[in-house]
């Protein structure tokens, strides 16, 4: 059975409480990404993405120096190194994303995406089947 710890990325960028909007839409620029970690002593506190940064940033007319807590989300859906790349696949598809932290004591070690799924030989079928059940509620959102 092959695990997450084989396909996640652990070279992580992240951000930390004190850090402001306008920093983390900076880095995502310039990471070209769409979520960051939020961590705090190596613990993970939220996620930050760029939808977060629009509907609760940017559309409630926050300013870019608001910190990051106030508009991450912090009710998180994670897995364990030791998860199965097939349970992995099936999370993003209950609930709906397209990043799941890797969590080990409370600490981040990694994040795996869908496209660590996809570009893997042996869950390609999980990856197209939780990106199916993703898009098709996309709409929703």
């Amino acid at each position: 059975m092959q695990t997450v710890r084989d396909v996640m990325t652990t070279n992580i960028e992240y951000c930390t409480p004190v850090d402001n909007i306008y920093e983390v839409a900076v880095k995502m620029r310039d990471l070209n990404v769409g979520a960051i970690p939020v961590v705090d002593r190596g613990r993970l506190i939220g996620m930050i993405t760029d939808r977060d940064l629009v509907v609760r940033g940017i559309a409630e007319k926050h300013p870019g120096s608001t910190q990051v807590t106030e508009i991450m989300s912090d009710q998180l859906i994670t897995v364990t190194p030791d998860t199965s790349v097939q349970e992995a696949a099936e999370q993003m598809a209950e609930h709906q994303i397209r990043r799941l932290p890797v969590v080990e004591n409370g600490r981040l070690v990694g994040i795996v995406s869908l496209g660590d799924l996809a570009t893997n030989r042996y869950s390609d079928e999980s990856a197209g089947r939780a990106l199916t059940e993703i898009s098709e509620h996309h709409s929703l959102h």
